[in-house]
């Protein structure tokens, strides 16, 4: 790898997309989530800017934000898109096109989830996991990144938090597609009312068997206009998730804990740090808390040189003899 830093599930909507964050030195480049079908968009807005001052707690979570199109620094957002895809037809070509012509010390990954059936079957949700690995083995992308961030079939509002259910589905990918690196992305685990527990079951389960575990994707809250109405139109869209630099506490947070289970557990898995990261300082802020690499969505859109300003700090840092942690990565 050229860097430790590069572009989480998100952004990048098809092969142009990815291959222009390639070209600005984003050397891991995450292809848009895809499914096994052509699956709708939600309806615009599908991103405001969200009025939030520090960082989004849980606390403030818990209420309503508010959200316009007034754009400012520090920058937090909200997106609402419900996770659509292509079809397969056009995304495994777009991105067997583009894998073919990755550089190298470059990494594509392709980002994908399963999609529910109407009846709640259990097993042909599972199957739909199975069924999207395969197509994207057939793409030759490098490194697969299964989401376990969004609302699901488990006990509750996200597959990360039910340990058993994404044992399930992670067993089943990995049947598939056998020694290609497997990453799952998860949402942040709170660290009280016992939920340390959870993440440390969630660790010892599944990241013995993942090669990545990326962490984390939003913070859900309602989002609001400014007279008090919904802001997002649409049913099931109250809430929506933020990312942003108001979320970036979180994704060190999380960063730490799996670090520390890590080790405690004798474990293996890559830790990916995403959330917030709007400048090299974030960047080196995550690393010196544990993160192996670094991802930026929000932060990358807003400044598409960040990975040239990240890259050209960690020279300055390794020419001035400066130990850091984007020095010594």
């Amino acid at each position: 790898m050229h860097s430790p830093f590069g572009i989480p599930a998100g952004p990048l909507l098809n092969g142009k997309f990815v291959q222009g964050a390639l070209d600005k030195g984003f050397d891991i480049a995450t292809y848009k989530t895809v499914r096994t079908r052509k699956y709708p968009c939600h309806p615009w807005p599908n991103v405001l800017s969200v009025n939030l001052e520090g960082d989004l707690t849980l606390e403030k979570a818990a209420g309503q934000l508010v959200a316009d199109g007034n754009y400012h620094e520090p920058l937090s957002i909200t997106n609402s898109f419900g996770v659509p895809s292509f079809e397969p037809e056009f995304w495994q070509k777009d991105l067997a096109e583009l894998v073919k012509n990755t550089r190298k010390g470059q990494i594509v990954v392709g980002g994908f989830q399963g999609t529910k059936e109407g009846d709640g079957n259990i097993e042909a949700y599972i199957e739909d996991y199975r069924k999207a690995a395969r197509l994207l083995l057939e793409t030759g992308v490098h490194v697969l990144e299964v989401n376990f961030s969004c609302p699901n079939e488990g006990t509750s509002a996200l597959l990360c938090y039910d340990t058993e259910r994404s044992k399930q589905i992670a067993t089943a990918i990995k049947e598939v597609i056998g020694k290609i690196p497997l990453i799952v992305k998860i949402g942040y685990f709170r660290n009280d009312d016992g939920s340390e527990i959870a993440l440390r079951g969630f660790a010892k389960e599944v990241g013995s068997m993942v090669d990545g575990i990326s962490a984390i994707n939003t913070i859900a809250a309602e989002i609001i206009d400014k007279d008090g109405k919904q802001a997002l139109p649409g049913d099931g869209r109250l809430k929506s998730g933020v990312c942003g630099h108001s979320i970036k506490w979180a994704g060190l947070d999380m960063v730490k804990r799996l670090k520390a289970l890590r080790e405690e557990l004798g474990l293996s898995y890559t830790i990916i740090g995403v959330g917030g990261v709007n400048t090299p300082a974030d960047f080196d802020e995550y690393m010196a808390h544990g993160a192996d690499f670094v991802m930026s969505a929000t932060g990358a859109m807003w400044r598409p040189y960040l990975a040239k300003d990240i890259k050209e700090q960690s020279l300055k840092l390794k020419m001035s003899g400066v130990s850091g942690a984007a020095g010594n990565k």
